[in-house]
């Protein structure tokens, strides 16, 4: 894929050497010539030196073709900005990190394709890493409708040893839950479960689900 990343503070550079890693065509675009040069030198990616909110910069940085731009610069007002410019540019996708939520309408209002809310994502991690809940949230999706959660079955559970269509058809599983993984920590392996998949103490399972129904999912799993 061809992917603008407009921004490089330390989250635009990271994605950056992932996104090169994983063997996308990278772009990024930073008002520093000093960070340029950096991204340029770390990661191999071509970089232009100038305000993504600047027309003649995007159309330099080829916007028009990307497969995707990321908007990731410091001010919301600069983001929301650049997006209405790539779009008039014919750029195909655009995703952006929301920094305050007071410009939620203004992005949507922009037309960006998938919006991050980072202080949402961040204090899940926190509240992860400090509660160590049986449940945990590990991306919203669908705008923020839905989330996939991963569950720990806790030794002893009643669910142990048991088939997942049964627990799916279950009157006490709520039906707005779907099994979309599971992961065997002792076998250090994943699946994409069916049926006929038999849920054992320590798994962790994966489902979506939106928030009303994942603490009646996550009360069954790990009884």
């Amino acid at each position: 894929m061809f992917i603008i990343i407009a921004g490089a503070g330390l989250i635009g550079s990271q994605i950056t050497k992932s996104l090169v890693n994983n063997k996308h065509d990278v772009v990024v675009i930073d008002y520093d010539k000093d960070v340029c040069e950096r991204i340029y030198a770390e990661t191999g990616a071509m970089t232009v030196n100038g305000n993504a909110t600047d027309l003649s910069v995007l159309e330099e940085a080829g916007v028009g073709k990307a497969d995707t731009l990321l908007c990731l610069m410091r001010e919301d007002a600069d983001n929301i900005s650049c997006t209405l410019l790539a779009k008039s540019l014919g750029c195909k996708r655009v995703v952006a990190f929301v920094r305050k939520k007071q410009y939620l309408e203004a992005y949507k209002i922009a037309d960006v394709d998938a919006l991050i809310n980072l202080t949402d994502l961040i204090i899940d991690q926190v509240i992860m890493e400090v509660e160590k809940p049986k449940v945990r949230r590990i991306m919203r999706i669908g705008g923020g409708k839905a989330s996939i959660y991963a569950i720990n079955i806790p030794k002893k559970a009643k669910v142990s040893n048991k088939k997942i269509k049964d627990i799916a058809q279950n009157k006490h599983f709520p039906q707005e839950c779907v099994f979309i993984g599971l992961y065997r920590e002792k076998e250090d392996h994943f699946l994409i479960p069916r049926g006929n998949n038999v849920i054992s103490e320590n798994d962790t399972v994966f489902v979506v689900s939106n928030t009303e129904f994942i603490k009646k999912a996550s009360d069954f799993l790990t009884k």
